[in-house]
């Protein structure tokens, strides 16, 4: 079995990477850990065939990598999910707790919790989970603060690394899954209203908050 560290650097660089490998100073910053750190254990991914990893233009996982990766994540969003419909778990308590337990069950339990759930696509910030085979489904969304007026929008899924700010958002009725209606935008970044369909609430909410809500059209 793979170490707790080698899981999480597989994650980190899963989160982090796109067309381009990730740089040591990005993923040294993702996970808090020094440079030097990262460098070593970046030269150990590589040697393990996890990682293509170059000093001078970063790291990028390898097939091997990245289904090491998605079952981490797997892992994660399904504990997630678990701790918050099945243990009442408030949201901004689910990522450090899952963080806790996923490097140290086995994938019998992870398929069992699984089955209890119903075999569920999202986990309760609106993130894919990824499939037993490694598949993870891509979802057409943009930032709440692109939505235009007159338009339902479903709340797709919320950045997860603010637990402050999650719990503001479950406060508010924002979560994942939610309709609402753009009713007015300040201009030069400023204010957001909203009105959440099923209660007819109306919030306003500033940029900073509505750039780590993600929404798609109902």
């Amino acid at each position: 079995m793979l170490s707790q560290a080698i899981q999480d650097y597989l994650k980190a660089i899963y989160k982090l990477q796109g067309d381009e490998p990730v740089s040591t100073t990005d993923l040294a910053k993702e996970l808090n850990v020094s440079g030097a750190s990262v460098t070593g254990m970046l030269k150990r991914l590589a040697s393990m065939g996890l990682i293509e990893y170059n000093s001078y233009h970063g790291a990028k996982l390898t097939p091997a990598g990245e289904k090491v990766a998605l079952e981490t994540i797997r892992f994660h969003r399904l504990l997630e999910l678990y701790l918050k419909e099945k243990l009442n778990y408030p949201l901004d308590k689910v990522h450090d707790e899952a963080c806790r337990l996923e490097h140290f069950i086995s994938e019998e339990f992870i398929e069992r919790i699984n089955k209890i759930l119903g075999e569920p696509k999202f986990d309760p910030h609106g993130h894919p989970i990824p499939s037993k085979e490694g598949k993870i489904e891509i979802v057409p969304e943009k930032s709440l603060n692109d939505a235009e007026p007159g338009i339902i929008y479903t709340i797709s899924h919320l950045e997860d690394d603010n637990p402050e700010l999650l719990a503001y958002l479950e406060s508010l009725g924002l979560l994942p899954d939610t309709r609402i209606e753009l009713i007015e935008k300040q201009p030069f970044f400023g204010p957001i209203t909203l009105k959440i369909e099923k209660s007819k609430k109306q919030i306003t909410i500033g940029y900073e908050v509505g750039k780590r809500i993600y929404i798609k059209e109902a």
